[in-house]
Parts: structure tokens; C-alpha cells; sequence
């Protein structure tokens, strides 16, 4: 029996809650695959922070280093200033820990839950690679005059070869995998609908941002012909892609673009595949220690009433399990969430799916 030692950040708000639903759910599917975990708890958040005065202490990194995988719930607490915490604790663990990507997949279970018209699950299945290390997200930049009348606010997007090339050989790696690395054989993005094979796709703004994006696309036409010749390649502006996840979702397979952009892809890709209760994503380091959650924050309103939706924090467990190299156990995870979400739910809306947290937790364990 293979055995992993797991990290555990129940965090904020409703994030224990989710947590200990995607646990049952791991812990139900583990023994039929030949699996053990091992969980420790770490106690980081808005809780700790108001008590101690500290947000992360400085051995938090090197201790979480010591596990290849860690499950969070969420960060954000209404007593804290926003960005005490989202720094402190997410942006800090996702630098010090080097998880230069964010992976989001998008897959729509149900058409019931899709705010689109007319779509099915054959038309929202599409993964986003964000790099998630650089960027407006370093916090490169400052104020001159500030309180002033003349007050002036810089904030400034870095961007390195090594990085931007990183997480474009993460994304076409991953492109081949998902697809075989199948030719397209000619077709253009509006000639397909299903059975697509690989691409990948640059979210950018090369007509604006004209150093960073020229970077960006400079090396993607680079590496992508010399390295990855069966990987088709398409380009499309963040505002065309954001039209095109809602017009033409069916066109895309898999996306990759930089921290700002990708942060707000994702959230319009969470909304068409039926809302935060189901979007769940991984911060990826492929060498070293990843953190996987779901994205959509801890929900403080809903905290201890039993009625968030836990399945983005399972589907989290389901990433995680499918990193650590035990697929079937993941692919087991996600059958048993879909089979729930088409056959018990109501509604993927905290407060109405027709049942509660754990009930939903219960549904799916039984079913894994």
C-alpha cells in the first residue's frame, strides 16, 4: 500500500467545512486503490493572525516543503484587512514554495447548471495554465506622494524569460498529455465542435502590452514549433478570449497566460461550468511541494451553517491525488462527484443544492 503524508490548511470562513468533506471523500476512495494518507493539520489563517499578531511564521515554508502535497480550504477573514492574508500567507507559500503554476481546469458536469444557452459538457471542457509566480503579482512598484492630492501609485508587471518559458513548457507538456499530442490537422478554432485535439492557446494583449506580451508571444512562436510541432498553437486578446468563453467555449482546449490575466479568466471560466461550488485548482510546483483549492474563498457568510458546496474542495483532493501519480483514484473521485451533480443536486448554489455540506460529502464518499 503506497502511503503520502498530506498537509492540511482548513484556513477561513468555510474552508475546515469543504476540507473535512473532501477528507471523507479521500479517505473513502484510498482503501480501494491501494492508498494511505497520512494528514497534519496547520492552523494558518485569520484566526491565528488576530490572536498571535503573526500571519505565517517563518517556519511555516520549510515544514510544508516536508510533504509533496498540501490541501487547503481558504484564506480571507472579514476581521482582517484584505491583502494581510492573501500576501502573507497565499502569495508567500505559492513564491517561497516556487508553485509556478496555477492549473484550473474548466469542465461543465451538468448543462442544467450552465448559465450558457444550449451548452452541454461536450463544450466547456478546457484547462487554464496561469503562471503564478511573476507578474503584477510581485509586487514590484509603490507610491509617491501618497495621501496627497498628487499622489502617485506604480505597480509593475514582471515578467522573466526563465519564467514565462517555464510555464510555457508546463502548459504545451500538458497540452500533448491531454490530447495525445495529435496534429489538428488544418482545422481552425471555429471549424471544431468536440473531439478536439491538442492546442494551446496564448491569452496575452500584444497591441497594449508591448513588452511584457512580446515576451510572452516571442517565446510561445519560439518554443512551440522547435520543441512541440504537433501541438497546434492559436493567440487571442484576454477581452476576445473572455467573449469567447461565453460566444464559443467549444473552440478552446487549453489556455495559457500570465498571473493578472489568468486570475480573471478563471473566474468567468468557473461561472460557465456551473458556478465556485465546482471550480477547483492546483498550485503547482512539477519538482517540489503543490497546494491544491478550491478557488472560491472562504464564503465567511456561510460559515457553520451546513450549506456551502464542498465539491470544488473535493475535486481540489482529486487534483491532488492525480499529482501525486494515483489517476485512478482521482478519475474514481471525479466519476463519483459527477454522478452526484447529475443524479442528487438540486443546485450547485450554497443553500440550495436540496441537501447540506456534508450530506453532499456523504453522497459522494458512498458512490467513490
Amino acid at each position: 500500500m503506497k502511503s503520502y503524508n498530506i498537509a492540511v490548511i482548513g484556513g477561513d470562513g468555510t474552508g475546515p467545512e469543504v476540507v473535512r468533506e473532501a477528507i471523507k471523500v479521500l479517505d473513502a476512495a484510498a482503501p480501494k486503490h491501494g492508498v494511505k494518507l497520512n494528514y497534519t493539520y496547520f492552523d494558518f489563517g485569520g484566526d491565528r493572525y488576530l490572536r498571535t499578531g503573526e500571519v505565517l511564521p517563518d517556519s511555516a515554508v520549510p515544514e510544508l516543503r516536508k510533504f509533496p502535497a498540501v490541501l487547503l480550504g481558504a484564506i480571507g477573514h472579514p476581521d482582517v484587512k484584505p491583502g494581510i492574508l492573501e500576501k502573507g500567507i497565499l502569495l508567500r507559500m505559492r513564491f517561497e514554495m516556487e508553485q509556478y503554476i496555477n492549473l484550473r481546469p474548466v469542465r461543465l458536469y451538468d448543462e442544467r447548471f450552465c448559465p450558457l444557452k444550449d451548452r452541454t459538457p461536450e463544450d466547456i471542457d478546457f484547462v487554464v495554465v496561469r503562471e503564478n509566480n511573476e507578474g503584477l503579482y510581485t509586487g514590484a512598484g509603490g507610491f509617491v506622494f501618497k495621501g496627497t492630492p498628487h499622489e502617485v501609485a506604480i505597480q509593475e508587471s514582471v515578467n522573466t524569460r526563465r519564467g514565462v518559458e517555464r510555464c510555457l513548457r508546463y502548459a504545451f507538456e500538458y497540452a500533448r498529455k491531454r490530447r495525445g499530442g495529435q496534429p489538428w490537422k488544418g482545422l481552425k478554432p471555429d471549424e471544431v465542435k468536440g473531439g478536439k485535439t491538442a492546442q494551446l492557446t496564448l491569452c496575452g494583449k500584444t497591441n497594449v502590452l508591448t513588452y511584457a506580451f512580446d515576451l510572452w508571444e516571442r517565446a510561445f512562436n519560439e518554443i512551440g514549433p522547435r520543441d512541440y510541432p504537433t501541438i497546434k498553437r492559436d493567440y487571442a486578446h484576454v477581452d476576445a478570449t473572455t467573449m469567447w468563453f461565453v460566444k464559443n467555449p467549444e473552440w478552446f482546449d487549453v489556455i495559457v497566460t500570465d498571473n493578472m490575466f489568468g486570475d480573471i479568466i478563471t473566474d468567468l471560466g468557473a461561472m460557465i461550468q456551473g458556478g465556485m461550488g465546482i471550480a477547483a485548482g492546483g498550485n503547482i510546483n512539477p519538482q517540489g511541494t503543490s497546494m491544491f483549492e478550491p478557488i472560491g474563498g472562504s464564503a465567511p457568510k456561510y460559515t457553520g451553517k451546513n450549506v456551502i458546496n464542498p465539491l470544488a474542495a473535493v475535486c481540489a483532493g482529486a487534483m491532488m491525488m492525480d499529482f501525486l501519480g494515483e489517476t485512478n483514484m482521482a478519475q474514481a473521485i471525479e466519476n463519483a462527484v459527477i454522478r452526484t451533480v447529475r443524479e442528487k443536486l438540486k443546485s450547485l448554489a450554497a443553500g440550495k443544492m436540496g441537501c447540506g455540506t456534508k450530506e453532499v460529502g456523504d453522497l459522494v464518499a458512498s458512490t467513490v
